[in-house]
């Protein structure tokens, strides 16, 4: 393993927590930042070929979606002919109502996909595999805790230093629905190797103890699409893992999730303050834009009708959106609030397809792993899957797959998802307590069995 195949790997752990912690990397210089440190990336993998005399790529076909959306931005700002109207003469005609937009996100898009290619690669045996799912356990504990102390300590401010004018922020994000979104993949790992019993019983405490302050801190946050997609994972999770079990074990893992819940939601009552279960309470006396989501996915409809089949242009949404707006462009709306509606109005018919042949390889990666005769890659694989389905969940209430930071941790956790169903030659199970207890006794058994096996040689001699 080359020093330039270390620093890749190194990369991919810290890129998205950089992501999450400099506020979710939607501002322009922190994007740039993201798009230099994926250039180094790109350039590091290719000189590690280049180095080594092997080109290594993954051949998962989960990555075949990304890349056909950023191809087909890429057609819709080639000009076809020109277009008169508006007072406009010989404007050049695309299929995006936006060129430069499309154009933007297509880069962006092609961004991610080096990240997703590069971490499919590298995550290469069962020692990374098992430094980057306890790397972000140890971040999602960390990021919550801090999260709580500034939900008391300075709720409307980030950082101490950054005030944001136009929304309550919560952790690193200015949106709190986005804090919740990173929660919802952070706590996935950890819940699925409890619940998949991958963890020896020294450690269970301390992941328990992570998994109920990650829970707090979601709930404090007050995003109730948080929320629901929480909930929506722990159903998931205790249907994959209890499914040839008996009804025995679906109580007990029922049980073992009210218990979960119950201590996240004491200690979002021991904190205080607005939590999602009392803004659901609210929900109807709001006037904010952002929770007129109704208004806004019937404008994406009319969107969607008028632009099909091909689509307004991907990232052309709030060009799109001033057309059919029933408030007469009194609010800037930039996302539909529900990425399905979104990818549909964006890409059309292309999209819809694209977004379906997504889902369908997901699921099939998903369900297939989760069957793992290996406990700890199983554990890895329900877990990384369930943060996807929380996502997926999450995603018919707000835009989360478009903050930088959470596609980041999405593609990461797909990335775990396929390698845990990889058979890895470093491959191991934990050691039974009886035997960490007892390094004499596993000695003597060790020696015993190699006594044996020479024995069975000699005899088919």
């Amino acid at each position: 393993m080359t020093r330039l195949n270390k620093i890749s790997f190194f990369l991919i752990c810290a890129t998205p927590l950089f992501a999450t912690l400099a506020y979710g990397t939607v501002h322009q210089p922190l994007i740039a930042f993201f798009y230099l440190i994926m250039t180094v990336l790109a350039v590091t993998w290719a000189a590690d070929c280049l180095w080594t005399g092997e080109m290594r790529f993954s051949r998962s076909v989960l990555q075949v979606p990304l890349a056909l959306l950023a191809l087909y931005g890429i057609v819709q700002i080639i000009p076809f002919g020109s277009v008169d109207g508006s007072g406009l003469s010989g404007r050049s005609g695309t299929i995006s109502a936006e060129p430069y937009a499309t154009q933007v996100l297509v880069l962006h898009l092609l961004a991610l996909a080096i990240f997703f290619s590069a971490a499919l690669l590298h995550i290469e045996n069962t020692f990374r595999l098992r430094r980057i799912v306890l790397v972000l356990t140890i971040f999602g504990f960390a990021y919550s805790f801090y999260a709580i102390l500034q939900s008391v300590l300075s709720p409307d401010v980030i950082y101490g230093i950054y005030r944001p004018q136009s929304a309550k922020p919560f952790g690193s994000f200015v949106n709190r629905n986005d804090f919740a979104a990173i929660i919802e993949m952070t706590i996935s790992l950890p819940l699925g190797l409890i619940f998949v019993g991958a963890l020896k019983s020294d450690k269970r405490l301390l992941y328990i103890v992570a998994i109920a302050l990650m829970g707090s801190a979601l709930l404090l946050s007050g995003s109730r699409g948080g929320l629901v997609a929480l909930l929506a994972e722990i159903i998931l999770i205790i249907i994959l893992t209890s499914r040839a079990k008996g009804t025995k074990s679906i109580v007990l893992k029922s049980v073992l999730s009210a218990a979960l819940l119950v201590a996240a939601v004491g200690g979002a009552i021991f904190v205080g303050g607005e939590t999602s279960l009392t803004r659901f309470a609210d929900a109807a006396a709001s006037d904010d834009i952002s929770a007129s989501r109704v208004q806004i996915w019937s404008s994406t409809i009319s969107i969607i009708s008028t632009h099909l089949p091909l689509g307004a242009g991907l990232g052309a949404f709030p060009q799109a959106y001033t057309l059919v707006d029933p408030a007469s462009g009194l609010f800037r709306v930039e996302q539909a609030h529900n990425d399905y509606l979104q990818i549909v109005a964006d890409a059309g018919i292309v999209g819809l397809i694209i977004g379906a042949l997504f889902l369908f390889w997901l699921f099939r990666e998903g369900l297939r792993n989760a069957a793992e005769t290996n406990a700890y890659r199983r554990g890895v694989a329900v877990g990384a899957f369930a943060g996807c389905f929380a996502i997926l969940v999450h995603s018919l209430f707000d835009f989360v797959l478009h903050i930088t930071a959470i596609s980041l941790m999405f593609i990461t956790l797909m990335s775990l998802l396929v390698a845990s169903g990889r058979k890895f030659t470093d491959d191991f199970e934990d050691l039974d307590e009886s035997r960490e207890k007892n390094p004499l006794r596993a000695n003597v058994t060790s020696i015993e069995g190699r006594r044996i096996s020479k024995l069975q040689k000699r005899s088919r001699c």
